[in-house]
């Protein structure tokens, strides 16, 4: 059994108001571990899949981000960066650029726009959502249902990197 090196990581919020298109969302920030799985072994994506799973939110994929915007109403995403490094864009086109690598999470609240804008060949993401939720690929703006949705959809019982007292409990209130 792979072993995960959580780290007591900060983390940083990024509140994203509505951008053309994209709804963003306007209550939930967006929060950004930094540095806080240390990448180790032959398989590091494993490493997220077991954090994430013992926080009680399944892994769905690996793979990279998008390169084109998009957003879901149906599930908060969060994406552990298990290898290489990209540029994306978070928030709708003229959004914020951050720049992430191997180790970063990222968890995303429903209706936050996110791209890749560029990555190295080896770039790496592991994907998960809270039980019951999925992503719906969102590429227009957003219907009156759609954003009801984002509004009115559960809180993850806990934080996908820190667990039941993490930085889900302090920012998402």
């Amino acid at each position: 059994m792979v072993r995960s090196q959580v780290v007591d990581a900060p983390v940083q919020i990024l509140l994203l108001e509505r951008n053309d298109w994209v709804p963003n969302n306007p209550r939930l920030p967006v929060l950004i571990y930094i540095k806080a799985i240390a990448i180790q072994g032959s398989d590091p994506a494993a490493l997220f899949e077991e954090t994430f799973s013992a926080n009680g939110w399944p892994p769905q994929w690996r793979y990279g981000v998008y390169d084109y915007h998009h957003y879901h109403t149906e599930g908060h995403e969060v994406l552990g960066v298990a290898a290489g490094y990209a540029r994306l864009m978070l928030g709708g086109p003229g959004g914020r650029i951050l720049e992430v690598s191997g180790g970063e999470v990222l968890l995303l609240p429903a209706g936050t726009g996110h791209c890749n804008i560029e990555s190295s060949s080896d770039f790496l993401v592991v994907g998960a959502y809270p039980p019951g939720q999925h992503a719906d690929i969102c590429r227009e703006a957003p219907t009156s249902e759609q954003l009801a949705r984002i509004q009115t959809l559960p809180f993850p019982e806990q934080d996908p990197v820190q667990g039941l007292h993490g930085a889900v409990r302090r920012y998402w209130v």
